[in-house]
């Protein structure tokens, strides 16, 4: 929740994972892949040099896109939801 132009906006950013589809492909529960894909995409874009910086960051912090991105591409896709 938040506001974008001077109007209030509720913004949802929904994960569409199918857990039958989960199960086949990597023989675990879809919290699990939900848990880790996420986890190895930020660590590849730090050991890449696309995250970077001095200190503790919250993932809020850096930029968001190629991380997005990478959660398609890596079977998570998303889509963004208002309401």
């Amino acid at each position: 929740m938040g506001k974008k132009n001077g109007e209030r906006r509720k913004v949802f950013i929904y994960n569409v994972c199918d857990h039958a589809e989960c199960w086949k492909e990597v023989r675990a529960q879809a919290v699990s892949y939900t848990t880790g894909v996420p986890a190895m995409i930020g660590a590849k874009m730090m050991v890449s040099g696309q995250w970077q910086g001095n200190g503790v960051f919250n993932m809020e912090q850096l930029d968001p896109d190629p991380f997005m991105q990478a959660l398609n591409r890596y079977g998570l896709p998303w889509e963004i939801r208002e309401g």
